[in-house]
């Protein structure tokens, strides 16, 4: 599933788009509404990103993230974060295994919850920094070493991590430089009153949950690298840069809500993840390369954990998707040159581009 022709190009998209519609009309049947929040969290996996999803409780966070992982055909893991669970119930950890013929003694590593395909990090702001930054190497490298020794994670690696808004006491605020290694904070709302009302009427009667398992893992690898291939021109990309350059107060000539509300800007991971999700965005619309339409509509997901607002925004009641959708207005698109011209003829970027 590695194409390399603009004929085979078009069959890759069509099978991503095909692929992504069935998973969305199956999940329907498990999770009523939500559509915003199942569309992102798509948008990240085939993007190769983490998620955080923030939401009050009784929302069907986890049972959706276990759907989704059953319909890629991917192994789920689930661990509840607490206040004194440590690094190793989650990485894994050395024992010593004695041989029965020889009597020799050995170290076995066993693995933790976290060797899964998609690793659900329920309410990860309980647990203390030093539990939480055993995610960190695994986010960034997929590995985790043990005794000095590397442990490959498999692939494709997802970590979907969990946050409650509401009770604050004895949590653990995520630190900036973990925030930044999630992709996505997706907003978990309430559902409306039609849907509540489905809920209920779905939940208190027999069901068959049963989901038809529609990628494999391989699939969603391949289909990981043909998002990586679409074609970004550059005032595109130049857009997404200049979106996030303006989240920073030190760049000087910002707008006001910036210098008003902002304390720390983000930094160059949310470029790459600006135009990764756009990527991902637009080849499920079928399209072939990336317009400034798309980067604007990741942007919040994008940049509203990395925007770090001050006390003035506090006590003025502004939320960082505020002062993105002030940028979003206050920022206009550079016009670009013809898509076709940029194009130049092929479907998608030859692959050294996608390095």
């Amino acid at each position: 599933m590695r194409p390399s022709e603009g004929i085979d190009d078009v069959a890759a998209v069509e099978q991503l788009v095909q692929a992504y519609d069935r998973i969305r009309t199956d999940l329907a049947r498990a999770i009523v509404g939500q559509e915003q929040v199942i569309e992102e969290l798509l948008l990240a996996m085939f993007a190769s990103g983490h998620v955080i999803l923030e939401g009050v409780p009784g929302l069907a966070k986890t049972l959706m993230i276990s759907a989704l992982s059953r319909q890629l055909s991917l192994s789920f893991s689930r661990v509840q974060f607490t206040p004194d669970l440590m690094p190793s119930d989650i990485t894994g950890t050395e024992v010593i295994e004695e041989d029965r013929g020889t009597g020799q003694r050995s170290l076995r590593f066993v693995k933790g919850p976290i060797f899964a395909n998609v690793v659900l990090a329920d309410e990860i702001n309980r647990t203390p920094p030093k539990t939480q930054a055993a995610l960190l190497e695994a986010m960034q490298e997929y590995q985790v070493t043990a005794a000095g020794f590397p442990h490959k994670l498999p692939r494709p690696f997802f970590v979907l991590a969990t946050q409650n808004p509401i009770e604050q006491e004895g949590t653990y605020p995520l630190p900036e430089a973990q925030l930044d290694r999630f992709m996505f904070k997706v907003l978990v709302e309430y559902p409306s009153e039609e849907e509540e009302f489905e809920i209920i009427k779905r939940t208190t009667a027999p069901q068959d949950l049963s989901l038809e398992r529609t990628l494999t893992a391989r699939d969603v690898m391949a289909l990981q690298e043909t998002v990586r291939r679409v074609p970004c021109a550059d005032h595109v990309m130049r857009y997404a840069m200049r979106l996030v350059r303006a989240t920073r107060v030190e760049e000087g000539s910002v707008p006001k809500v910036v210098t008003d509300y902002v304390s720390w800007g983000a930094g160059p991971r949310a470029s790459q993840n600006l135009v990764l999700a756009g990527k991902a965005r637009a080849i499920l619309r079928g399209r072939f390369h990336v317009a400034t339409e798309d980067i604007r509509e990741v942007a919040r997901p994008v940049l509203r954990h990395r925007i770090l607002t001050n006390f003035n925004a506090e006590a003025d009641g502004v939320r960082s998707d505020d002062i993105v959708a002030t940028l979003l207005e206050e920022i206009e698109p550079t016009a670009g040159g013809s898509m076709d011209e940029a194009m130049a003829g092929r479907v998608f970027a030859p692959d050294s581009e996608s390095e």
